[in-house]
C-alpha cells in the first residue's frame, strides 16, 4: 500500500502542477504575434525585444529563435523556430512520462498486493486458520483494498495524461500557426526591403 500512496501523491502534484503550466494564457499568450509583427513592419526589432520575448512565455521563445534569425535566408528562420519548438515541445511534456508509468504501474502495485494477500490466507489455511473466517478473511480483505487502491490511482492517473497530453497536442499545434504567421511577417518585411531597394537603384540609374 505504501508504494501505492506514494504514486498517488507524486500523480495529484504532477496533475496539478501541469494543469498550472499547460495553461493557454501562459503558454501561448494572445496577441503576442500581433505586437511582434508591429515591431517588425515598422522594423524596430532589436535585441532588447528579442530578449524580453524570450522571456515571455514558451510561445515568446519560438519567436525569438526566429527574429534572432530575421536578417538570413528564410530556410535558416524555418529551422530556428523549428529547433526551438522541439525544445519548447519537450518541456511542455515534462512529467508527462512520469504520469504514464504511474498510470501503468499502479494496477501492477495492486495485483502485487492481491498475490499477498491470497498467499497470506493460504499460509493461515496451512496453519490450521482453515477454520476461522476471521484470519481468512483478512488476506482476503488485503487483497481486494490493494487493488482497489491501485486501480483508484491508476484510472484518474490515465485520464489525466490523456487530457493533458491533448491540451499539449492543441498548443503546439497554436504556437505552429503563431510561428507560420512570424515568418509570413519576415517575409513581408524582406520583400518591402527589396522593393523599396530596386526602386532606389532604379532612381539612381
Amino acid at each position: 500500500m505504501w508504494p501505492i500512496i506514494g504514486c498517488s501523491i507524486v500523480s495529484c502534484a504532477i496533475i496539478a502542477e501541469r494543469l498550472w503550466s499547460l495553461q493557454p494564457s501562459r503558454v501561448a499568450p494572445a496577441g503576442v504575434l500581433e505586437r511582434v509583427s508591429r515591431l517588425i513592419a515598422a522594423g524596430e526589432v532589436n535585441d532588447k525585444h528579442i530578449g524580453a520575448l524570450e522571456q515571455n512565455s514558451p510561445l515568446g521563445q519560438i519567436l525569438a529563435a526566429g527574429l534572432a534569425q530575421r536578417n538570413r535566408p528564410r530556410e535558416v528562420v524555418k529551422e530556428a523556430i523549428e529547433d526551438a519548438g522541439r525544445h519548447v515541445a519537450h518541456e511542455l511534456e515534462q512529467f508527462l512520462n512520469m504520469l504514464g508509468t504511474i498510470a501503468s504501474v499502479s494496477p501492477l502495485l495492486g495485483l502485487l498486493g492481491t498475490v499477498v494477500g491470497i498467499i497470506s490466507a493460504f499460509n493461515a489455511i496451512t496453519h490450521g486458520a482453515a477454520g476461522d473466517p476471521r484470519v481468512l478473511s483478512g488476506g482476503i480483505g488485503q487483497a481486494l483494498i490493494a487493488t482497489a487502491a491501485g486501480l483508484c490511482v491508476a484510472i484518474p492517473s490515465l485520464v489525466a495524461y490523456r487530457y493533458l497530453r491533448g491540451r499539449i497536442d492543441r498548443l503546439i499545434i497554436a504556437m505552429e500557426k503563431e510561428a507560420l504567421g512570424l515568418i509570413q511577417a519576415l517575409d513581408e518585411k524582406r520583400t518591402e526591403a527589396e522593393w523599396i531597394g530596386d526602386k532606389r537603384r532604379r532612381g539612381s540609374l
